[in-house]
């Protein structure tokens, strides 16, 4: 083997991050790593990468034990890594780029002409016919790709981690990267392929591993491995076990419609999708990470600029154009990241609450430090928000807690359409078994609520319809007794229709 990882642990504090995986790979070969969030992706690759230190275990590359301690120094030993986000200089030109660190000089100066060489030569036999003294940024990012590629390969040149290349890309500029790919393998490199999208997975790689909560979970070449399978590799549910009891409250009738979405779509992340969503009901979203679940839902709250599509209520058109159009329409959205994108950690409980109603009534208009009292002392009684007093800084909260602040925040809007993504994630089993007794009791008082969620079995017990969405589409639509671990796991497994089949 090319490189093997045997037994590496490592411990981050109050999580174990990797529990003794171990993963090869062999010279000529795609080995697709797999896994939903928090399996330990990120973190095996920043152990072989430099980026972290392993709390134990072994690396051998070419079988010799190796322990990088840079991302400098895993280059030299020949790994290299290219990120879906491209981490080279746009405002360089591409030879610039490709020769950064290692410039041929002529007389002690930089030889313009010696470097346009030099990164002519490194592109030779990349398929691209590209002028290297453009400034990088004014290529696809299918170009930058490979260009960021070419240089990982001469820097490194036995070991390439490519992880989430093709997020950004459309069919076409799939497939042109997929041939360098496979160019590549042909001259020997091992290849680690990171991807959320299957179908790439399937068409691509030779094996595949799956990581789940930092445990190594299965390697199996991809010639024998069945999609259903893979998937429940991934999410961890075995559908012979599936029990398929629904929530007892569950009522098969649909309610009455509130709002429609007629094809909405964002070119490139997005394809174009209709919603229509009725008045206390619980739509789930399903589907894997990076399938477009949560690019759906900034699409309907306007976090994300839609290219096409209409929203209307009862009374006529929505104009979903931004966040302060979505909260005026009376939206909410509680996001997946909730240290990043959801709480201020420096701001106090009260503060957090009233954020989104004092953006909807206007910074013109603050909102009396008496009726933000009241709002907190509320939605810390109602959603049991264990905190000492109102006016402790929210980033001192447990996880959990944090969480009831983000959605008091949202209540505190009374909106009539919660979009919540992920919102039981890293939270103790208190405090989710209290988050889905929410969701309940907001959709009984008339509130419409638009769930993400990973686990299957939460969007079983409280969704009156699952929509499952794969590579960028919304594919499937369940319903009543339709709602089963098999059935989202096997709409998730299909094969993409392939361009010009028939539906």
């Amino acid at each position: 083997m090319l490189l093997t990882i045997r037994s590496l642990t490592k411990t981050f504090p109050g999580t174990l991050a990797l529990d003794d995986v171990r993963f090869d790979l062999a010279a000529g070969e795609v080995h697709a790593l797999l896994g939903e969030n928090g399996a330990g992706k990120s973190t095996l690759i920043k152990c072989l990468t430099g980026a972290y230190r392993p709390d134990a275990g072994e690396i051998t590359l070419d079988g010799a034990v190796v322990a990088p301690r840079s991302t400098g120094e895993a280059q030299e030993l020949g790994i290299g890594t290219v990120y879906q986000e491209v981490n080279l200089l746009p405002n360089l030109t591409v030879a610039q780029n490709l020769c950064f660190g290692r410039e041929p000089r002529r007389f002690g100066l930089v030889s313009s002409r010696g470097m346009k060489a030099m990164a002519e030569g490194m592109l030779d036999g990349y398929g691209l016919d590209i002028d290297v003294s453009r400034d990088l940024g004014t290529y696809s990012v299918a170009i930058q790709q490979i260009v960021a590629i070419a240089r990982a390969v001469a820097l490194s040149g036995k070991v390439l981690i490519l992880d989430e290349p093709t997020a950004s890309l459309d069919a076409r500029e799939v497939e042109m990267l997929f041939d360098v790919v496979r160019g590549l393998r042909a001259q020997g490199l091992g290849i680690v392929f990171v991807s959320h999208f299957l179908d790439q997975v399937f068409d691509l790689s030779d094996r595949v591993t799956v990581l789940r909560n930092g445990r190594h979970i299965v390697t199996e070449d991809i010639a024998a491995l069945d999609r259903v399978r893979l998937i429940e590799h991934m999410l961890g549910h075995a559908l012979e076990d599936e029990v398929e009891a629904r929530n007892a409250g569950h009522v098969e009738a649909r309610r009455p419609p509130m709002l429609h979405f007629e094809g909405m779509a964002r070119r490139g992340v997005i394809e174009g999708f209709d919603l229509e969503v009725g008045q206390g009901e619980v739509v789930g979203l399903a589907g894997l990470l990076g399938s477009g679940r949560t690019e759906s839902a900034e699409l309907l709250f306007g976090l994300r600029a839609a290219t096409a599509g209409t929203a209307r209520d009862q009374e006529g058109p929505l104009t979903l154009d931004s966040p302060r159009a979505a909260i005026r329409a009376g939206f909410g959205f509680a996001p997946e990241d909730r240290k990043t994108d959801g709480i201020v950690a420096d701001l106090s409980v009260r503060e957090n609450i009233a954020l989104a109603l004092q953006a909807r009534r206007g910074w013109a208009r603050p909102i009396p430090r008496a009726e933000q009292q009241r709002l907190a002392e509320m939605y810390i009684e109602r959603l049991d928000i264990r905190t000492s007093d109102a006016e402790k800084a929210v980033g001192d909260l447990s996880g959990g807690n944090q969480q009831k602040v983000v959605l008091a925040r949202w209540l505190a809007m009374n909106p009539r359409f919660l979009i919540l993504d992920e919102p039981t994630r890293g939270i103790d089993v208190g405090a989710h078994a209290e988050i889905l007794r929410l969701i309940h009791q907001l959709t009984d008082e008339g509130m419409s609520v638009l769930l993400i969620s990973s686990e299957l079995d939460e969007l079983i017990a409280v969704s009156d319809r699952v929509i499952v969405v794969r590579d960028r589409r919304h594919v499937a639509e369940l319903t009543g007794a339709g709602i089963s671990t098999e059935t989202i796991v096997h709409a998730i497994a299909q094969h993409a229709r392939k361009d010009g089949e028939a539906a």
